[in-house]
């Protein structure tokens, strides 16, 4: 059994991931305090590719990248660098169709934070990173891990936009949900079946790291 679809997917999904962390953490952090008319717009913009199909956006993503497309035209012809049908082109698929997720949790966590705590911190003299890092972030630490975690398992199964942009190459562009499309396509169904339990298998270890601890971060009652 080749295990380079394995270690395929979770590096790209490891990328795409903390790529959208910082990413989606900045988008929700500012748009949140934008005006209401702005905010939709943007909502709106940032949201889409969590509702189009994911062959839609592997479509639009060649529309731009693809080596006769204006983007990618540009990067091949300057850097000789082709941006599609490469195992990091699949980055470009997985961190547009992630982001929506670590975007919206992000967001909603920091709209529930009581600002009387940032205000509190201006008056001790606390620098706006301080407050942002040590009282703000800790505060919606609990959002912020529930998008990253729905980030990383959404990536680590993308099929549609992966397949459009990066192909399916074995040992060079292969992942999972690529990999067991192809299996089951060829009648090879044993095989394609245990991709498949792999790839449950990851997702619910990540899920039930993730609820433990948060339950260890969790202050019991009546704890001082």
């Amino acid at each position: 059994m080749d295990l380079y679809p394995l270690w395929n997917s979770l590096r790209i999904a490891g990328i795409s991931t903390v790529i959208i962390f910082f990413v989606g953490i900045f988008a929700a952090y500012y748009i949140a305090k934008a005006p209401r008319i702005v905010k939709g717009v943007l909502d709106v913009v940032l949201t889409l590719p969590l509702v189009l199909p994911p062959t839609v956006v592997g479509y639009l993503l060649l529309r731009v990248l693809g080596p006769k497309r204006i983007i990618g035209a540009w990067v091949l012809a300057v850097f000789g660098i082709k941006l599609t049908m490469t195992w990091w082109s699949a980055i470009f698929a997985t961190t547009v169709v992630i982001f929506p997720l670590m975007y919206r949790t992000a967001r909603g966590a920091f709209e529930a934070f009581d600002e009387t705590l940032a205000w509190s911190g201006k008056t001790l003299g606390l620098s706006n990173s301080f407050i942002f890092w040590r009282i703000r972030m800790p505060a919606c630490r609990e959002g912020i891990m529930a998008g990253t975690v729905l980030a990383f398992a959404r990536a680590l199964g993308e099929y549609g936009a992966t397949s459009m942009i990066a192909g399916y190459t074995p040992g060079r562009t292969a992942t999972i949900s690529t990999t067991v499309y192809q299996l089951w396509r060829t009648d090879n169904d044993a095989l394609a079946f245990r991709w498949v339990l792999v790839n449950v298998a990851i997702s619910a270890v990540v899920l039930l790291a993730v609820n433990f601890l948060e339950k260890r971060k969790t202050p019991r009652k009546g704890a001082s």
